[in-house]
């Protein structure tokens, strides 16, 4: 029998008194100083240097605080991992509504900033399963805002602000539940414009061929071979797949396609399904080599791990200056999630592998949760990332690294994704370098709905711009 763990006297009194030491810290920083979160891991691939600025504490909002089985729901500090929530809730047969693909994507993290997966197409995006928040604000005020108390529009205006308007301290969360085990079917499609309609069909019906479908992604290994995978909750399995030891998850997706039992995974196992390999961007370790990932322990295949080497790279420029001395074109770090329209997906794809050649890339659909727009005269229910309700879109990622040729402008194929992407009125996640002329970006990301909101909730400009964060990379 689950029992409910409620927050005792003791856990209550400790996130008073955790709250009101950050206020006064925060209180304490100098006036212009850069205000920075002391966490031990980060998914943003925006690099800065970390000796200009004079972090914050938080480790005190790290943990799940509750989780209530028989309301679904769970009370967590904003600087909680998902692995660690996820770790929480499955004992009681439960799981977050929306379980981005890295563990230690944090609550807070995916709020303020942008999370997805494969339960998206149904229950949008990790911050629409949110029911309050707990907001430590530009001002240095605390602020507890749901979407109909008087904080309604730092409910809505949250998502996508990068901590620009303020720290999320503590979440109350839906949770749905599961089942133990994960069918998986692949299907294959041999050009984008089937997959894409298979995408529209599939998500609409929630279903495939009379069998429900709970998760649904994709995978574009080349213009030619794309594959679908549809995943359904199952109450028990023939075999359950490991893919954290000699298999690497994206490989076995082509050989388990077509007719067949397809396969299967424990629900923990499935929600990580990607950390492992970090998608499949290991192979740029040697991870997947056969002989080198006999000996890579189990504890070291992680996301977390495979960034904290880019970021070591970063810092010593050995990349490129191996390049250099060995005589081989320098490299651009291409990192990003872009989504676009389902009926422009075939659109964007054909751009993608004639202009930038990268493969594979991971295909994701989503579509908004919520109906109803939160202030009145805006129009978009989530403001600073304003996606039509009622459309299917599809997120694509891709992770890598793309040769340079002479003569090529400064992030020459990100400026040309970011030109593509608003060609086709899509959007990009700001969680990496991306270069819009201010105009451009405030054109994207509402900028008149966001400096409403930066004057009521950080008036005296504590905290940088959105602006500044994510493009001016400050």
């Amino acid at each position: 029998m689950n029992v409910i763990r409620q927050p005792s006297q003791r856990d209550f009194a400790e996130h008073v008194e955790a709250v009101q030491r950050l206020r006064r810290d925060y209180a304490a920083l100098p006036p212009g100083a850069p205000v920075r979160l002391a966490k031990p891991t980060s998914n943003l691939f925006r690099f800065r240097d970390p000796s200009a600025t004079r972090p914050l504490d938080v480790s005190a909002f790290s943990s799940v605080l509750s989780v209530d089985p028989v309301e679904r729901v769970a009370e967590v500090g904003g600087m909680t991992t998902y692995e660690d929530l996820v770790a929480a809730t499955l004992p009681h047969g439960l799981m977050p509504l929306v379980v981005p693909q890295l563990r230690t994507i944090t609550l807070g993290g995916a709020v303020t900033g942008m999370g997805i997966e494969a339960s998206s197409f149904r229950n949008g995006l990790p911050h629409e399963s949110v029911q309050e928040i707990e907001i430590l604000t530009g001002a240095g005020d605390t602020v507890v805002a749901r979407r109909d108390n008087e904080y309604r529009d730092l409910f809505h205006g949250f998502p996508n602000s990068y901590g620009t308007l303020g720290y999320s301290l503590r979440l109350r969360i839906e949770l749905e539940p599961v089942k133990p085990y994960v069918h998986l079917r692949h299907l294959r499609f041999g050009d984008a414009k089937e997959a894409m309609d298979a995408f529209a069909r599939i998500c609409a019906d929630a279903e495939y061929e009379g069998e429900p479908v709970d998760f649904i992604d994709g995978v574009a290994f080349g213009p030619g071979e794309l594959y679908l995978t549809l995943a359904a909750f199952v109450d028990s399995a023939p075999w359950a797949s490991d893919y954290t030891g000699n298999d690497v998850y994206y490989t076995s997706i082509p050989r388990y396609a077509g007719p067949g039992p397809g396969d299967y995974l424990t629900i923990h196992d499935y929600l990580w399904r990607w950390d492992t390999d970090w998608f499949w961007c290991s192979r740029a370790f040697g991870v997947q080599n056969p002989t080198v990932r006999r000996f890579w322990p189990r504890s070291l295949k992680r996301s977390d791990v495979y960034r904290k080497l880019v970021a070591l790279d970063r810092r010593t420029d050995f990349s490129r200056l191996l390049a250099h001395y060995t005589g081989k074109r320098q490299s651009e770090p291409l990192i990003q999630d872009i989504e676009v329209g389902v009926e422009r997906g075939a659109e964007f794809l054909d751009f993608f592998h004639a202009e930038i050649g990268m493969t594979p890339v991971w295909m994701c659909p989503l579509r908004l949760r919520e109906r109803s727009a939160p202030v009145e005269g805006e129009p978009h229910v989530w403001p600073l990332y304003p996606l039509e309700q009622d459309r299917l879109y599809i997120n694509f990622g891709f992770w890598g690294m793309v040769e340079m040729k002479p003569g090529q402008r400064r992030a020459h194929h990100n400026r040309m994704v970011e030109e593509e992407v608003a060609r086709l009125d899509g959007h990009k996640s700001l969680y990496s370098d991306a270069f819009y002329s201010e105009e451009e970006f405030w054109r994207l990301y509402n900028g008149e709905a966001y400096q409403r909101l930066k004057q009521a909730y950080d008036p005296d400009g504590r905290l940088l711009g959105l602006y500044e964060k994510c493009v001016g990379n400050k």
